[in-house]
This record gives C-alpha cells, sequence and structure tokens, in this order.
C-alpha cells in the first residue's frame, strides 16, 4: 500500500490507526498524484490520502485526481483529529525562529498563533508537514522550524517547542483508502461518493441534479462544485451521499442522474466514518436479520 509521505505524515499516522492497514507492506510516496497514479498502474494495492480538512476544505490534489486522472474507488474513510506542532533542532526557543516551513494546508491552520508568536517569521512551503521536519531534521538549519506531527518530531530527531499551535483545536482532517476497482459490500451505514457532468450549464441545472435526491430523501453529507478543466466557468458537482450503491433507492438515483446527464462517475461506496459507525451497522445487521426472517416466514406459506 502506497501513501502520502515522507514518513511521520498525518495521512501515516491515520494509517496506523487501522489495524489491517497498518500490517500492509507500506510504501511513503512524494506527492498525493504519485499515491493515485500507481494504484492506478498497479504498482500497489491501495493508496491512502487525505482528501478534506475541516478548516481549509477540500484537498484539491486528491480529488481533482480522481475527477480527471485516475478511475479508481475509494474503499473507506478515516476520520482523524489533528494537532500540529512547532519544532525545531535541539536547543532552539521561540525566540531564535525566524524561518517556519510546512505544508500550505498546515500553515493555513496557524495563522493565528503564527501572527501572535512568530509575526516576523517568513513562511516557507512544504511538500507535507512531515517532509518540512525531515528536510530540518537533516539540515539542523539555526533559527528554523517546521510545523508538523508529533510522529515527525520523534522521526526526525526534532524538539517541540510550541505543541497545539493549531487556531482551531476541533480541526479533522478525513482520509480515504482507494483501490482500482472493488466496491465494499453494504455495511448499514454507508457513504457514496459520485461526480456529475453537465451537459450545458442552464437556470435551475442544479435544481435537477438535487432534485432526484429530495425525490427519494437521501441525505447529502457533501456538496461541492469543481472546474471541469475544459473552460473558464464550466464546473462539475461533487457530491457525498448517505447510503450504498447496493440499495435499491440509491441504484434508481444513480440511474436516473446517469440518463439525464452528460455523464455521472463512481467514486465509490464504502462504509462511513464516525464514532457511531460500528453501532450503526450493528444495529443495521441486526433490523436486516430481523427483516429477513419476517419475510422468509412470509414467503414460506406460497403455495
Amino acid at each position: 500500500m502506497a501513501y502520502f509521505g515522507p514518513e511521520a505524515t498525518f495521512t501515516q499516522e491515520a494509517l496506523l490507526t487501522q489495524p489491517d492497514l497498518a500490517r500492509a507492506d507500506l510504501r511513503a510516496l512524494p506527492s498525493i498524484s504519485a499515491v493515485l497514479e500507481a494504484v492506478a498502474r498497479g504498482e500497489v494495492d491501495l493508496g491512502f490520502v487525505p482528501i478534506e480538512n475541516g478548516i481549509e476544505g477540500t484537498v484539491s490534489a486528491t480529488i481533482d485526481g480522481l475527477i480527471h486522472d485516475v478511475d479508481l474507488h475509494i474503499q473507506r474513510e478515516v476520520v482523524m483529529d489533528i494537532h500540529l506542532h512547532l519544532m525545531a533542532s535541539s536547543g532552539s526557543g521561540l525566540a531564535d525562529i525566524h524561518v517556519v516551513s510546512s505544508y500550505p494546508h498546515a500553515l493555513a491552520q496557524c495563522q493565528k498563533y503564527l501572527a501572535r508568536a512568530l509575526p516576523r517569521a517568513e513562511q516557507r512551503a512544504a511538500n507535507s508537514t512531515a517532509d518540512a521536519a525531515r528536510v530540518l531534521g537533516e539540515s539542523g538549519a539555526a533559527g528554523e522550524a517546521a510545523i508538523a506531527p508529533r510522529l515527525a518530531a520523534e522521526r526526525y530527531g526534532l524538539m517541540i517547542v510550541a505543541e497545539d499551535v493549531e487556531d482551531h483545536p476541533e480541526n479533522q482532517t478525513r482520509f480515504v483508502l482507494v483501490a482500482r476497482t472493488r466496491v465494499p459490500a453494504a455495511t448499514g451505514h454507508d457513504k457514496t461518493s459520485i461526480v456529475c457532468f453537465q451537459r450545458a450549464d442552464h437556470p435551475g441545472s442544479l435544481h435537477g441534479i438535487l432534485g432526484q435526491f429530495a425525490a427519494r430523501n437521501i441525505n447529502l453529507t457533501k456538496l461541492e462544485s469543481r472546474p471541469t478543466k475544459q473552460a473558464l466557468g464550466d464546473y462539475c458537482f461533487v457530491i457525498d451521499l448517505s447510503g450504498h450503491v447496493g440499495d435499491e433507492i440509491v441504484a434508481d438515483c444513480l440511474r436516473d442522474l446517469r440518463a439525464g446527464l452528460a455523464s455521472v462517475k463512481f467514486l465509490g461506496s464504502y462504509p462511513a466514518a464516525g464514532e457511531l459507525g460500528p453501532e450503526q451497522r450493528r444495529q443495521a445487521d441486526a433490523a436486516w436479520e430481523a427483516a429477513d426472517d419476517w419475510l422468509r416466514e412470509i414467503r414460506g406459506c406460497i403455495e
């Protein structure tokens, strides 16, 4: 399995919360696009990448890659609390720091802290939070710091100067596991992701799409427009909805959407994350078994 590296990224940290994934043969790759391409080419079986942050929103490299560059299916989602730490070489203090490096999303999540604690420090973009820590750990540059996960400080021999420097302590990031073809079986607490492409932009076009879900009482958990990369002002819609493609009501909705639009790209049906997910899945299984027993009894009366 490939993941967005190097070692000690939040991506790896999230991956290690999944016991089955942690046992895989792991390969860190330098970019999100490299992970997606490695899966698409069959060099690895699975890929693990960030797709959405609670503060900064969608990770463009992931969603645009899934829309335009590769044909992969999401297998599961993992949501993890994000805590960022300011780290530097041993012996450095806050007053010594004049350069701070990190992934742009991470820097953006720490602007209030940086304005207050390091208002004159130069901010530099890195390929990832962990890569900022790796480069600093290898160079040992005085006066420089990185914003990265705690795991990165341990991995690259850095000292944490300030903990939890994120502006929003409730910050979370959503990660997805992707594969080439497989669609996991329905669990009773699932999410489906699709991309809708319009034939032409006209008044009421989005309303027509949303009406398909409203008519079936299907809940949408995310709706986002993304450029199609064809022309300025030409957009497609990324939609996350509650339910599984194996559910008749969801399948019927997707069928009508596909018939009425230029195209619909299926990104996957997979178990939804969340603390209540396992319990909801257990309840759904129990309800399904009870309903199956009821139906079997009725059908047993057929002569």
